[in-house]
Formats: structure tokens, sequence, C-alpha cells
């Protein structure tokens, strides 16, 4: 049995799941401006520091969502990875939105979904289902014509940070027992309102 991590920080509530021994756990905490100072105390709730080196491997999403927020759990994540020397996983938010909502696509088909910025924009992605699953047709991009300019159905997007880092556990669980090496130096925060983007693409998603 592996024991593994998932974080998901990508709004202002941060979700931790946790799988030991085939045991899971999960919880959200709303820490919103204060998640650089309980970031630690939030995830010592679940599995504490001194039993981080039990770890198999750990999972994250990557964004996009809030700049500070993601930017602190993918940092961790990559540390723990690193200096653990275990797979790490990531997945973007709007990513796991599409494979929250894959009976929904099936249906309806392709949709964009993302997160409208007043006075900016659209941030979003566009989804559907393919072969293998869940497919992102594109990559998330900023669209200052906000969600009319978009050719296709729009979804806003609905964090629940909670539920999503589960569904890291879930996904992850997949790749680690196919021996996907999760490198964690492809592991970035994704940033669509950045206006410098070199973001490698790795077998994660």
């Amino acid at each position: 049995m592996s024991c593994a991590l998932a974080f998901h920080s990508s709004s202002s509530t941060l979700g931790v799941a946790l799988i030991n021994n085939g045991e899971w756990r999960s919880a959200a905490f709303p820490l919103a401006r204060q998640m650089a100072n309980g970031l630690f105390t939030a995830v010592a709730e679940l599995l504490p520091a001194s039993r981080w080196n039990e770890l198999s491997w750990l999972a994250v999403a990557t964004g996009p969502g809030s700049f500070t927020g993601t930017r602190l759990t993918v940092v961790l994540a990559r540390t723990l990875a690193q200096q653990l020397q275990k797979p790490l996983y990531g997945w973007g938010s709007l990513r796991l939105i599409a494979e929250r909502r894959q009976q929904e696509l099936a249906v309806a088909g392709p949709h964009w979904i993302g997160q409208t910025l007043p006075q900016r924009g659209v941030v979003a992605g566009y989804y559907g289902l393919g072969a293998q699953g869940v497919e992102e047709f594109q990559a998330p991009s900023l669209h200052p014509g906000g969600s009319a300019s978009l050719k296709g159905a729009f979804w806003e997007a609905e964090m629940l940070p909670e539920q999503d880092s589960r569904l890291l556990l879930q996904l992850g669980q997949n790749l680690f027992e196919q021996g996907n090496l999760g490198p964690w130096e492809l592991v970035l925060p994704i940033y669509p309102t950045s206006p410098v983007q070199n973001i490698p693409r790795g077998a994660n998603g």
C-alpha cells in the first residue's frame, strides 16, 4: 500500500488529501490570505512532517487560480518530491473540473472551462473526451474579450478544493501503479496571465 499526499490551493481554500495503507482522508482549510502561514499546520493535520519520509508519491493542482496559493503548494510538493526522491504528478485545476464533469462532457460535448477576471477577461481552457478519457484540446490562456469571445460552450469554473484533492489522489494512484516516474521538474504552476510563459508539458496533464 502506498502513502501519498495531494494539495489543491488554486482558490482561497486549501484542499489536502491523504491515502495511507488504503485509508483515505481529506480536509478543506479556508486560509485565504493566511495560506503562507497556515499551509504546514494544515498539512500536518493529515500527515505530520515527521512522517513525510513515508510518502510514496505526491500530487498537486498546478493552477490556474490563486497566484500565491498555487505557487506555495507547487513549491512544497516539488521540494518534497526532490528531497524524498519520489514521483510528483500535477494536473491543472481546470483539467480537474473537466475530469469531475466527464459525464456532462460526454453528453454535451467539448466545453471551455474558465475563470472570469473582472475587467481583464477570462482565463479558460478547452476540454472534451477522447479515446483515453478527458483531453485538454487547448491549454488555459487569457482571453481579454471574456467568455463571449470563445467559440463554443463555456462553463464558469467551480473550484472544489477538497473534492479535487481526492481526485488528484485517484489520478495519481493510477499513474503510480502504471510505473509513471513523475519527474518533479516537469510540474510547474500555470500562470496564464503572465507575460512570459515557458511551461514544459509532461506526462501528467
